[in-house]
């Protein structure tokens, strides 16, 4: 009986390490709300898309829970509090509980307060602020806040080659700045979600040393609506995510400065970009949604594995690509 219960868990073991972690980028028409699933079942979610629209992006995220069979969100992050990630919350709470509200601390854009239909929000459950290095509990993944409240991780990082030349901006105000980010990995996985932090941000958390590391699956900041330092090209992302919409994001100067990225594989969209016109969007099999207006809200996937493998999923014409181990 000892020998089959150690051979029983030990399948088990095996069965769980087998399973992959899913990532959703939900298209919420050019905000943000990305979708963790780890394979022990616990969900993250990355901010929440807009209010009202008779609760359509909440509808999407629901929509993309269901797919990946998750009842109830463990931990909502909200990167900062702009009506395109904060704006959903009280819509998805009619549609799904959530148990632990995280963000950077109130807003600074009013009063230092939180905005009162997030208050009332994230009294239903638990709610703290966090910070640089903490981590976020979701058992089977190491997710791992890199930036928030214009502070960043600390301990030496690799230095970053891509920095020369690069200076900070003035001007940069508001919660954009405050912005949190992660660095989600599961086994050989890596993969980053800074939010909208913008210019001075960026370089404070990738120059003159990068902090974050090397990931295999990048998401633009800030829908790539603003021109990124090359100092980006530190984190050497195989494969980048755009959570841009129809008119808010893909501008072609960022979009070339992701395009061109050293060793990027591969750029998705979850929007085509009317910016951008052909020669900066990439091929139609690699938006999600193409037609503006229609509202179809097409999702890209991610299924990625421990060895670092992964694939990516493009809900709107089944087409999949794969990514080997390297």
């Amino acid at each position: 009986m000892r020998f089959s219960a150690v051979l029983l868990i030990a399948c088990a073991c095996s069965l769980y390490a087998a399973k992959p972690m899913e990532i959703y980028s939900i298209d919420v028409e050019g905000g943000q709300s990305t979708l963790v699933v780890s394979p022990s079942g616990q969900s993250l979610l990355i901010d929440t898309g807009y209010a009202g629209n008779s609760g359509r992006d909440a509808d999407r995220i629901a929509e993309a829970a269901k797919r990946a069979g998750v009842k109830r969100i463990d931990v909502l992050l909200i990167t900062h509090h702009h009506a395109d990630h904060v704006g959903g919350v009280a819509n998805l709470l009619q549609r799904l509980p959530v148990s632990l509200f995280l963000d950077h601390g109130p807003s600074v854009e009013l009063n230092e307060q939180y905005d009162e239909r997030y208050s009332a929000a994230f009294s239903k459950g638990e709610h703290r602020a966090i910070a640089p290095g903490d981590k976020i509990p979701i058992k089977g993944i190491d997710a791992t806040v890199v930036i928030a409240g214009r502070k960043h991780i600390d301990g030496k990082g690799e230095p970053n080659p891509y920095c020369t030349g690069l200076s900070p901006v003035s001007g940069e105000e508001g919660e954009n700045p405050q912005s949190a980010g992660v660095v989600i990995e599961y086994g050989k996985f890596r993969f980053a979600d800074l939010g909208d932090i913008i210019w001075n941000e960026e370089l404070d958390l990738l120059c003159p040393e990068n902090h974050v590391g090397k990931v295999e699956v990048y998401m633009t900041d800030h829908h790539a609506t603003h021109v990124p330092p090359k100092a980006i090209y530190g984190l050497a992302p195989r494969v980048i995510l755009m959570d841009n919409g129809p008119r808010k994001g893909g501008d072609p100067q960022a979009w070339n400065v992701y395009a061109n990225s050293p060793g990027l594989e591969q750029m998705w969209q979850v929007h085509f970009s009317m910016a951008g016109g052909k020669e900066h969007n990439v091929p139609d099999p690699f938006i999600a949604n193409l037609n503006e207006g229609q509202h179809t809200g097409e999702y890209l996937r991610v299924s990625a594995n421990a060895d670092g493998s992964f694939t990516v999923y493009n809900s709107r014409n089944k087409y999949t690509k794969s990514y080997p181990a390297k």
